[in-house]
């Protein structure tokens, strides 16, 4: 089994959040893709196989499956760019059908999915509750602009917009804790976003779920964080720029597009780094980052 390690939404060649990618002749075993995973150690590994017209791609990370991964789709692009050409993909998940592209740009391979459909709803307050606990936030530290959601586009995630830049770099929080607390609600990630522009959005995500501290750049979560603000009136149809990683040290860029339609797919796009043997710089960062971010406490 060839293991491509790729990562996702680069900025100037650097930086991005590393997926392993797999493309097989068939789909092998739930276990089997598990175990892989957890050997990968990225917050996830993407496994593709063709299947008729389209390819059927499941995304594990080293606990768990995960029913959608933006970055992991970014990296699966640039695969199938240099395995197939560049061009349109179909992909069949778990979270239900999306399309894929592809393309090479002066030996750099860039690529866009659109996502599943998106929606929202109210932040239960015992979990809003739970979750500024968590980051140890008061509630006068939220956007009094922009509310708390529950946001999905393929896979659930909790958006809690901040105040201020200096808050959002602040973020902190026990793994331990943040693993219950996303799997008591069924969450993937929680996002923390603050405003920078109207349509620049700095982020950090906690993935306790799959066992990761923080992302340093999530693609699901930014399809979200889209079509939330589309969804409830907050940006109307355009682009949107989410910035993450650069507290981590890992600086990555996600590009998100979307039309006027309520509910409708986000575009999300970025270019990606092939992440040579031997030099797996990229996943080192993280590991250094991780224990920073808890010790920060």
């Amino acid at each position: 089994m060839q293991i491509q390690r790729i990562a996702a939404f680069t900025r100037d060649g650097r930086g991005g959040n590393p997926a392993g990618v797999v493309l097989l002749d068939t789909m092998p075993p739930r276990e089997v893709m598990q175990r892989v995973a957890a050997e990968v150690g990225y917050s996830e590994t993407v496994f593709a196989a063709p299947k008729g017209e389209s390819w059927d791609v499941r995304y594990f990370s080293p606990e768990t499956e995960v029913p959608f991964c933006g970055h992991a789709t970014i990296a699966l692009g640039a695969a199938l760019a240099r395995a197939r050409g560049a061009g349109r993909f179909q992909l069949t998940l778990v979270a239900g059908p999306i399309a894929l592209e592809a393309e090479m740009r002066d030996g750099v391979a860039h690529a866009r999915l659109w996502s599943p459909p998106t929606r929202n709803r109210p932040v239960p307050r015992p979990l809003l509750t739970e979750a500024l606990a968590l980051f140890g936030y008061a509630e006068a530290d939220l956007d009094p602009a922009l509310a708390p959601k529950l946001a999905h586009a393929g896979a659930d995630h909790l958006i809690m917009p901040l105040r201020s830049r200096e808050l959002l770099a602040a973020m902190t929080y026990d793994l331990e804790a943040g693993r219950r607390l996303l799997q008591r609600h069924g969450l993937v990630t929680v996002a923390l976003v603050w405003r920078a522009e109207e349509r620049v959005f700095h982020a950090r995500n906690a993935f306790a779920s799959g066992g990761v501290i923080e992302d340093p750049a999530t693609g699901a979560a930014a399809a979200a964080l889209a079509g939330l603000l589309r969804d409830t009136g907050a940006l109307g149809a355009g682009t949107m720029t989410v910035l993450q990683g650069d507290d981590m040290g890992v600086p990555s860029t996600i590009e998100t597009s979307f039309t006027a339609v309520a509910g409708s797919p986000v575009e999300v796009a970025g270019a990606t780094a092939i992440i040579a043997p031997g030099l797996d710089a990229a996943p080192r960062a993280l590991a250094d980052a991780r224990p920073l971010a808890k010790e920060q406490r």
